[in-house]
């Protein structure tokens, strides 16, 4: 299979061959060209030309289908965005949950069509907002939610029967579903209409992020214990978002986001596959997440060959015969290390040329980040605008039209083909080592991450790789605007730790030792751990006490650091 950066072949055209010996030469003559080679974030050759020899061998059955058609290549949705637009659904999450609560009624009033939660580091890591821990941590990149009472604070007159929300959780996902599903169900919402997505992305966390608890092994029970008590009681629930977002924010390449993903994904089924669950009845509420970054081809290549990569694995690896089991439905956030201290007002154009790679590509759903956030967490102004950039795409720009709009651009079709080859051959060395587990353990995709963002870096501090406004076209203070920045309360942090505290003293002790003592025993057996998790969370019991349930049963897990 072609690497990255391995010379690819082109077909044979005359007319390209005399153009590249009369007018391209004669122009490069009396002017060089910028670069030689030019070359994609994945190391893929950009050619001087494209024409129609280069898509020789595609195969429009085969490797495009039309909308709505395997192997989805051209978009999920036969009409796609003429029907409706993606779900706009800018995450927000801070300080309090009273707060965070007003943002999103105010997100909610000015067009918002999703809610998306962040959760602080304490609520990620299982930890209270009391624990010495969370100290200085709690509400700063997140809401906490440390127990039931949190979570009906922060869903407060919310419509949870009509909009969806996304929770940006892991480690402790099963927990923080249980409290979604309780703090919905004591809102009158029934299991049927209660709609949403947990990330629930643990292997994505010790490849790139680092915010898991449990060693993989246990952590995959978890994950497959959603897959399997979602399929049963909560038809409108996603139960994972599949993320090669954190994976290319820590300085992975377009192809390796691709092909580790895509190994993600065929780890957890493989894992639901082993308890029990046949493919069709789980992999049709899978999602994936995808970071968008500005170079707008690639990106745009990259969703189309997710879409038809996951078909195909779907199909031919685990036999399915259900075109919505292969269907890859993405959720797309625009890339938050892109984003510059400097000149921040540039932010608003990096975004926008990203939130259109997202529409070009096919999202579902679509967060466009603030101008503010290399500084803080956005202000009310700037999520405004983030969210006004998403209706200017869909209301304004005519590219939500037509399904795939790029489709047969001799460019786009040949980016696709060799993009898809480049991830392949990641895909295929994973599976030579053993499989994702396997190649996590030995740091394979670690390494691979940290070296193509070493080699990024070494561009910017060069000047290979021009950023606007920090080694090229500063400002220098010149018209820099000073905006006002998102400012957290610290009295929040006392008024949150005082709320679990009342919860600890109020609560019902019998009930909530009974249920804790129940959640020790399945975690200790092979039970699906969402029923006592359920019933714990409905005592009151709090995400630290859960999380320290779960840690004495299976221990915690601590990377492995080589020298």
């Amino acid at each position: 299979m072609t690497r990255p950066g391995r010379p690819v072949g082109e077909g044979t055209d005359p007319a390209r061959d005399r153009w590249r010996v009369t007018l391209r030469d004669k122009a490069r003559r009396s002017a060089a060209e910028r670069r030689d080679p030019f070359l994609t974030s994945s190391g893929i050759e950009v050619r001087d030309l494209y024409t129609s020899a280069d898509i020789a061998g595609l195969d429009e059955a085969r490797d495009l289908g039309l909308p709505g058609e395997y192997p989805f290549t051209r978009g999920v949705q036969p009409t796609m965005y003429r029907s409706r637009f993606w779900t706009m659904r800018q995450y927000a999450g801070f300080a309090t949950a009273e707060e965070t609560n007003r943002r999103f009624r105010y997100l909610l009033e000015q067009g918002q069509t999703g809610l998306s939660v962040a959760f602080d580091l304490p609520t990620q890591m299982g930890y209270d907002s009391d624990a010495a821990a969370a100290e200085g941590e709690v509400g700063r990149v997140g809401v906490p939610i440390s127990s039931l009472a949190d979570m009906a604070v922060l869903v407060g007159a919310l419509p949870l029967g009509e909009v969806s929300t996304s929770m940006t959780i892991n480690a402790t996902a099963p927990i923080l579903l249980a409290i979604y599903v309780a703090a919905a169900e004591a809102q009158g919402v029934e299991r049927a209409r209660i709609a949403g997505t947990t990330q629930n992305d643990i292997l994505k966390e010790y490849i790139a992020r680092g915010t898991y608890i449990f060693p993989p092994r246990p952590s995959m029970r978890l994950v497959t214990d959603v897959f399997e008590y979602c399929a049963a009681e909560l038809p409108k629930w996603n139960t994972i978002s599949i993320s090669g977002y954190h994976m290319r924010e820590a300085g992975a390449t377009a192809a390796q986001e691709l092909a580790f993903t895509l190994a993600d994904a065929i780890a957890y089924v493989e894992a639901a596959v082993q308890r029990g669950l046949d493919v069709d009845d789980f992999a049709g509420r899978l999602s994936f997440f995808f970071a968008a970054w500005s170079e707008l081809f690639e990106e745009v290549a990259k969703f189309r060959v997710a879409r038809r990569m996951w078909a195909r694995i779907v199909r031919d690896r685990f036999g399915s015969s259900n075109e919505r089991s292969m269907a890859c439905r993405f959720h797309v956030q625009t890339a938050g290390s892109s984003l510059t201290a400097q000149s921040i007002d540039n932010n608003v154009v990096r975004t926008t040329v990203q939130a259109l790679a997202a529409v070009l590509g096919g999202a579902q759903s679509l967060h466009t980040n603030a101008r503010d956030e290399a500084l803080a967490l956005p202000t009310e102004a700037s999520a405004r605008l983030a969210l006004r950039t998403q209706q200017i795409l869909a209301h304004e720009s005519g590219v939500t039209e037509t399904p795939d709009p790029l489709a047969g651009s001799y460019f786009v079709e040949s980016l696709t083909t060799r993009l898809e080859e480049a991830a392949q051959a990641y895909l295929d060395e994973i599976d030579a080592m053993g499989g994702t587990l396997a190649a996590i353990e030995g740091g394979f995709q670690q390494r691979q991450i940290q070296e193509s963002a070493y080699r990024v870096q070494q561009a910017i501090e060069t000047g290979d790789l021009v950023v606007v406004g920090v080694n090229r076209f500063r400002d220098d203070g010149a018209g820099e605007a000073k905006a006002p920045l998102q400012r957290i309360d610290p009295e929040g942090e006392r008024r949150q730790i005082e709320r679990v505290r009342r919860v600890r003293a109020e609560r019902d002790a019998g009930a909530w030792t009974a249920a804790l003592a129940r959640l020790a025993d399945a975690a200790r057996g092979t039970d699906n751990l969402l029923p006592p998790i359920i019933e714990a969370v409905d005592a009151y019991a709090t995400v630290g006490e859960l999380s320290d349930t779960l840690r004495t049963a299976f221990g915690v897990h601590r990377e492995l650091i080589t020298i």
